[in-house]
């Protein structure tokens, strides 16, 4: 994506060591709100999200992002490699909803990785 012009916001990137699993929960707690700040901001700072759909549903994760995005009007490129079936039905590539915001908000759902840094300029440049 930063080879194609882009700027990759990582959440997970918070400038803070990672507490060891023997870590206090408190510890834990704090950098999660860390975390899900950071991505909250993230998606709001940003033109739009580019969403992984792999897996035999979208992560949990992925499907609140997508639909946060979408509540502030951002843009959501979906890509989708994974070959099994999934979706609510034969019309859907995704869960329905997922599905619904992606394309609503002016996106789209891409299947090869090669299609990537055209869409992403298709639909963030101009």
């Amino acid at each position: 994506m930063r080879e194609s012009g882009f700027e990759v916001l990582d959440p997970w990137n918070a400038g803070i060591e990672i507490p060891t699993p023997g870590a206090e929960k408190e510890a834990w707690e704090s950098f999660n709100t860390l975390v899900g700040e950071k991505n909250a901001k993230a998606i709001e700072s940003s033109d739009g999200i580019l969403a992984v759909l792999d897996g035999t549903d979208v992560d949990s994760g992925t499907a609140s992002e997508i639909g946060y995005a979408f509540a502030l009007g951002k843009k959501i490129l979906g890509y989708r490699g994974d070959f099994r079936l999934t979706g609510d039905n034969p019309g859907s590539t995704v869960n329905l909803q997922v599905e619904y915001f992606i394309l609503k908000s002016g996106g789209k759902i891409v299947h090869s990785v090669e299609e990537l840094p055209n869409a992403l300029k298709d639909l963030f440049s101009g």
